[in-house]
């Protein structure tokens, strides 16, 4: 059964979608069977994989909505397969807001299709509300991309706050996978400082491996490809592959424990 992660941080610009598609495209690199789901409307993630979101029918949207059968709408790619979103989802949440048991609709979705992956990776969107609450509902665990800027801890509080309410009242088994320090430059003091600041506030919370700032992160989407494909020797892409090691001594996949 897969372990499902959901990448959150109500602030965008974080490194959130970076992250899910590249860890997600380095773990099938080890052998792991990923699933990338994308519940963000700008359909980032979808595109960071190389699939037209204009053109993709059905999608995640679909699934949820309409009732489309959520294997008709995955998509195989080379890197991942994927669960496509594109800007129709931006809408789901009104749609969402009279359906019976709303807050789980993602969860029952993809409960269809845990047994065939070893994990399954959610995009969310850069919001606190009804389609991030989905996101959490169906999650084990819940990954928080932290950017190395001034006001990377703003927000923080209030999503954890979030989380811990989700678990009191709907999701009780949910937890932190951990917080994932992005954006990192070594030769400023800034990135030093809020590394330190994270650290101390969430002592045992963040992962070893920090993302750099990386020319070739940024430039990968743009092809279509995560970075591992794009550029595996980058600093971006050594990274994650770090990360992915990091990941897997905690959640090993099967066969391969201890």
């Amino acid at each position: 059964m897969a372990k499902t992660i959901a990448f959150v941080n109500q602030k965008g610009g974080v490194g959130k979608t970076t992250s899910c598609v590249n860890l997600g495209s380095c773990l099938q690199a080890v052998g792991a069977r990923v699933l990338v789901c994308d519940f963000d409307p700008q359909g980032n993630a979808t595109s960071g994989f190389g699939v037209d979101k204009g053109a993709v029918f059905p999608t995640v949207y679909d699934v949820l909505i309409s009732g489309a059968p959520v294997e008709s709408a995955i998509v195989h790619t080379k890197y991942s397969d994927v669960l496509p979103a594109n800007k129709a989802l931006a809408g789901a949440s009104v749609e969402m807001i009279p359906m019976e048991r709303r807050e789980y609709l993602l969860k029952e979705a993809l409960a269809k299709v845990a047994s065939q992956y070893d994990f399954i990776l959610i995009d969310c969107p850069p919001s606190l509300e009804l389609l991030t609450l989905n996101c959490l509902c169906a999650a084990d665990t819940v990954l928080v991309p932290v950017q190395c800027e001034y006001y990377a801890l703003e927000g923080l509080s209030d999503l954890l706050s979030t989380i811990r309410i989700v678990k009191g009242r709907l999701n009780p088994g949910i937890d932190l996978e951990g917080l994932l320090l992005t954006m990192y430059d070594g030769r400023t003091n800034l990135s030093l400082q809020v590394a330190e600041e994270v650290k101390r506030h969430f002592p045992g919370k963040v992962f070893a491996t920090v993302i750099p700032r990386n020319v070739r992160l940024s430039e990968a989407p743009s092809h279509g490809k995560p970075v591992n494909a794009y550029d595996g020797s980058s600093r971006g892409s050594v990274a994650y592959q770090r990360l992915t090691e990091e990941l897997l001594e905690h959640n090993p996949l099967p066969g391969k424990e201890g």
